[in-house]
């Protein structure tokens, strides 16, 4: 009578550990320690497995890609995120299947759609706000489904990010203890980067908080937000709102540009005006002067993501966290403008 093959389930069974770490120590992943290999390697020798590794991923059911969504591919901060997160999976052989929204919520919903036909082991997507129907689509997909960049108040699954509007209130403390109060905001005109408009209703909030005049709201436009529109929005402000002490760009880019339209009319900061900016980009350090900005911490967002990623799921299914929220401790870096 024909015996029955031995499976990557029976190993796993045998040694107590998932069926992805096996197929991880076959694969000579980094993310199982030498103890575990050398276990699953011998078990394997003992009950006579042949690693296939064309088939282990129809056996596992698995495709060794993760799907991630951002808004942008020109945005550094973006590709600092799926960088790190790329670095971190590939090491455990996992490969990133990477869509842009382009800001478009209907668009985003669209390569939910797309990707999750592709079936990916996990996917990742950029905020906390979509659409009635992507929301329903991630949370049906049945893996582990990532949000970054955001802390939403009603996750669909995991979270890994931070608070954009708490990142104003830093900033507008900031600016406030060095003596100005009257701070304007340059962001977008839409809600289509809901990032940066919670950075907006943050810098109105934190305003409020102290007591001060919050309409200085500049709009520059459609996102993303170039250094063009950051320096129109910049003559704008110096033209209609010349007693301004202070301006908030919703990002480094913005903010650079609001510099150099300040350098072209001869306005000094931050003696007569400050600057800052949100993003820790390369501009705001090579500037002249120096950008004062929020670092989001770009690369660690898509660490903690793969690192996630990687935990769930090497869990079994029964024990797997319904939400699990990972904070990134961002940080205000002064610099030269204010």
């Amino acid at each position: 009578m024909q015996r029955t093959p031995v499976r990557m389930r029976d190993l796993a069974e045998a040694v107590g550990v998932s069926v992805m770490t096996v197929s991880r120590a076959f694969k000579s992943d980094k993310s199982v320690n030498e103890e575990t290999r050398k276990k699953i390697l011998q078990v394997a020798q003992d009950l006579g497995y042949v690693f296939d590794s064309t088939a282990a991923n129809l056996r596992t059911q698995t495709t060794n890609f993760v799907a991630v969504i951002i808004p942008s591919i020109n945005n550094a901060n973006f590709a600092d995120t799926v960088g790190a997160m790329s670095d971190n999976l590939s090491e455990a052989g996992m490969q990133v299947l990477l869509g842009y929204s382009g800001y478009n919520v209907a668009k985003e919903e669209e390569l939910i759609a797309q990707l999750l036909r592709r079936k990916p082991d996990a996917i990742v997507v950029t905020g906390g706000r979509h659409s009635p129907a992507a929301r329903k689509m991630l949370l049906n997909a049945g893996i582990p489904v990532v949000e970054t960049w955001d802390l939403p108040p009603d996750p669909i699954n995991h979270v890994v990010g931070f608070s954009n509007a708490e990142t104003m209130h830093g900033l507008v403390d900031h600016i406030v203890k060095s003596g100005r109060t009257r701070i304007a905001f340059i962001g977008g005109d839409s809600n289509d980067d809901t990032r940066g408009a919670d950075r907006r209703r943050g810098f109105l909030a934190a305003m409020e908080r102290h007591g001060l005049d919050a309409t200085r709201l500049v709009g520059a436009g459609q996102t993303p937000i170039s250094m063009l529109q950051g320096a129109q929005s910049m003559a704008q402000i110096l033209d209609e709102m010349p007693d301004t002490e202070a301006v908030i760009g919703v990002s480094d880019l913005v903010a650079f540009g609001a510099l150099t339209e300040c350098q072209r009319r001869g306005v000094r900061v931050p003696d007569d005006i400050s600057i800052a900016g949100f993003g820790a980009y390369d501009i705001s350090s090579v500037s002249h002067p120096t950008l004062t900005t929020v670092d989001p911490r770009a690369q660690m967002i898509g660490t903690e993501t793969a690192r996630l990623i990687m935990r769930l799921l090497d869990m079994k299914p029964n024990i797997l966290p319904e939400h699990e929220v990972i904070k990134i401790d961002w940080s205000i870096r002064p610099a030269q403008s204010g």
